[in-house]
């Protein structure tokens, strides 16, 4: 994915000072940063599915999914354990998906979308879940994420709304013309 500059790929050693400061940007307002340790804590559990977004040699986004059971979810107080069962779960659950501020609208969260889904499909996961904070329901919506009202998403603010969606066709394209959370 480079012929125009952006590239994504797997999270380096060197990108935790730029995620951890695209994170602070992104949720501060909202209250729910998390920190160094424990973005770093969801990424070494499942390294294989979370992603840095390069525009040029700058990091500018970046998403970190992990394989948790469906309606389950990272505790934001908490650094991320060891899974404690042997059968992994076959839902992907997307923590993080974070554009810096001056490239949002580009498509670039679309992008970071289609190439996690790809990745989800590709190691045999049947659905995609996240929650959706900061009033960002109806971006999710649009990209094919259902809201379940019966789960009460404790500690990701006051209109936090979990969500799902079957995996796609990797052949199918993710679209919706709404700027990048």
């Amino acid at each position: 994915m480079s012929g125009d500059g952006v590239r994504i790929r797997a999270i380096a050693d060197a990108d935790w000072d730029a995620i951890t400061a695209m994170e602070s940007r992104a949720y501060t307002e909202l209250g729910l940063t998390e920190g160094r340790a424990a973005l770093r804590s969801r990424a070494d559990a499942s390294p294989e599915t979370c992603f840095v977004l390069d525009v040029g040699s700058r990091q500018s986004g970046y998403v970190l999914a992990l394989p948790y059971p469906s309606f389950g979810y990272p505790d934001l107080e908490r650094a991320e354990q060891p899974a404690l069962t042997s059968l992994p779960p076959r839902n992907l659950h997307l923590h993080d998906l974070v554009v810096v501020e001056r490239l949002r609208g580009r498509g670039l969260g679309r992008r970071l979308l289609n190439h996690l889904t790809w990745t989800a499909t590709a190691r045999g996961f049947e659905r995609i879940s996240l929650i959706a904070v900061g009033r960002s329901e109806p971006f999710w919506s649009a990209r094919g994420f259902t809201a379940h009202p019966g789960v009460s998403p404790d500690g990701y603010g006051a209109n936090a709304v979990y969500m799902s969606r079957t995996t796609v066709e990797p052949t199918k394209r993710v679209d919706a013309r709404v700027p990048c959370p």
